[in-house]
């Protein structure tokens, strides 16, 4: 009896073993680290998981997201950490969030590849900017593609127009810049005259859907405002349901927000999956673009509107996109760029009215 006991006790020891050790060994070789959103955000997060999770089922290779339990640099470390332990080669960071978590990372995991959209690393001070061999850095041209889709509004016969940020970050900065440029050009285009073209201007101190920020959207649409650019993250869902109520106008942001709402007519693209599948090929062949932060555009397809396909402009064809997309491709058009500035007046538009509200 106790022999068949310790056949049994062997047994049941062995099968135990095996099965820690297959827990043990399950890995994920690409991983992504969301912000303070979910992968069905049907913004950045979504648009930078759906590049990742095509790429990897393309080449089987594994691949897991982690959420951080909270939106600070230290749970984003942490994330990375777990990322790393659980097999991480390569970590995929999206957004300005993780400038600092990056900035960390990359000395204590030299070995590990980091690709980051839309940022730079740097300490908590920004005192120290530095790019490592292991990070490949993107910053959009956030300025070109807020510029097409002002030009693109007030083609298509829109005359009030309004630009509702999120925080005045960088990126939300040269959307807002670009937006106003672009309105300016095409009424100077069009002959119109000196407040014909009338722009409201805002950033809402945050992204997130609140009350504050749908009250806002619903002022400026009762007062005359016939489409907005929201460009804040779930701000832009406070917009659309303003929208929504009074059958006004929305141009979405990051990426096709077309299914989000009937409203949305547009949308001002970053080629969030292109720029990672990019960075995830060049590491594969060997030859990661790591060291320095890169700025793309509409040079690199990196920046577009959303498809003819899925937009509603009235008048503003495809071959009016394509002639402008050219020329800020090829450098004919060049936008100014926030350059640390927030207020928009400082770019003194010349054919438009301009209300930044504070």
């Amino acid at each position: 009896m106790k022999k068949l006991f310790s056949i049994v006790l062997v047994v049941v020891l062995v099968v135990s073993m095996l099965s820690f050790a297959g827990c043990q060994a399950k890995t994920y070789e690409l991983a992504m680290i969301t912000d303070v959103g979910d992968i069905d955000d049907k913004s950045f997060n979504q648009g930078t998981w759906e590049g990742i999770k095509e790429y990897a089922e393309t080449n089987k290779i594994s691949h897991k997201y982690y959420k951080p339990t909270e939106a600070s640099t230290d749970a984003y470390v942490a994330a990375i950490d777990l990322a790393v332990s659980s097999g991480a080669k390569v970590i995929v960071t999206p957004g300005f969030l993780f400038e600092e978590a990056v900035f960390i990372a990359q000395d204590k995991y030299p070995e590990v590849m980091f690709i980051l959209l839309d940022g730079t690393p740097h300490d908590a001070n920004y005192e120290e900017f530095k790019t490592g061999p292991n990070v490949y850095a993107v910053v959009y041209a956030e300025e070109q593609v807020g510029y097409l889709a002002g030009y693109a509004a007030v083609m298509d016969g829109y005359r009030n127009l309004g630009y509702q940020g999120g925080m005045a970050v960088p990126a939300v900065c040269r959307y807002g810049f670009g937006f106003v440029q672009g309105a300016d050009d095409a009424a100077k285009e069009l002959g119109l005259a000196k407040g014909d073209v009338k722009l409201m201007y805002n950033y809402s101190g945050d992204f997130a859907d609140t009350p504050a920020s749908q009250t806002r959207a619903a002022g400026w649409y009762q007062a005359g405002t016939e489409v907005i650019f929201a460009a804040g993250g779930k701000v832009g869902n406070s917009v659309m349901s303003a929208a929504e109520t009074v059958d006004k106008a929305v141009i979405g942001v990051d990426v096709d927000q077309s299914a989000e709402s009937d409203t949305v007519i547009a949308s001002a693209m970053k080629g969030l999956a292109y720029m990672v599948q990019y960075g995830l090929k060049e590491y594969y062949a060997g030859t990661f673009p790591g060291g320095e932060a890169v700025i793309v555009g509409a040079e690199s397809n990196a920046v577009s509107l959303s498809p003819f396909s899925t937009s509603k402009w009235k008048t503003f064809s495809q071959a009016d996109y394509d002639s402008l997309f050219g020329k800020l491709a090829d450098g004919t058009i060049v936008p100014e760029k926030d350059n640390g500035r927030t207020d928009p007046t400082e770019l003194n538009p010349q054919n438009i009215t301009l209300t930044f509200v504070e």
